[in-house]
């Protein structure tokens, strides 16, 4: 059983952060998409360029269809950004991502970070499906685990 840090075991358990992963992999069976979720303690600034830096750096913007999005999110100082990638962006509204985020913070705020990130991963996934169909040659380009830093 991996051990994680506090900040971690504060926001979620171990068995929420394996619900996410299973969450993330059901999402992806229907898209070619892919979905990363990216948990910090602390993010100082504006969360997004700090997201954007996380997206790169887990190899996100190397997916063939340009289809990655990430859920990124700074425990300690209560800040998250959700991106996509360019492939994503031009077919998805900007207004789209302002409600993900709504629906995340209002599970947050309710203390069901679990379920707020389930949800968010749901809904992105079925996004993605109408743009990002699976077709039957599709692969899972990057892991579906629960990234910290």
């Amino acid at each position: 059983m991996t051990r994680h840090p506090r900040w971690v075991r504060r926001f979620l358990a171990g068995s929420d952060l394996d619900a996410v992963t299973r969450a993330i992999a059901r999402a992806e069976g229907r898209t070619s998409g892919e979905i990363r979720v990216h948990l910090e303690a602390t993010c100082p600034g504006d969360p997004t360029p700090r997201a954007v830096a996380v997206f790169e750096r887990l190899g996100m913007h190397r997916t063939a269809r340009r289809n990655g999005v990430l859920i990124y999110v700074a425990i300690e100082d209560r800040k998250l950004a959700v991106i996509g990638d360019a492939g994503v962006h031009e077919r998805v509204a900007p207004d789209y991502w302002q409600g993900l985020s709504g629906t995340l913070v209002a599970h947050f705020r309710e203390g069901r970070p679990r379920d707020g990130l389930v949800t968010a991963i749901r809904e992105v996934g079925e996004e993605l499906r109408r743009h990002f169909p699976r077709a039957p040659d599709d692969r899972d380009e990057l892991s579906d685990e629960v990234s910290l830093s």
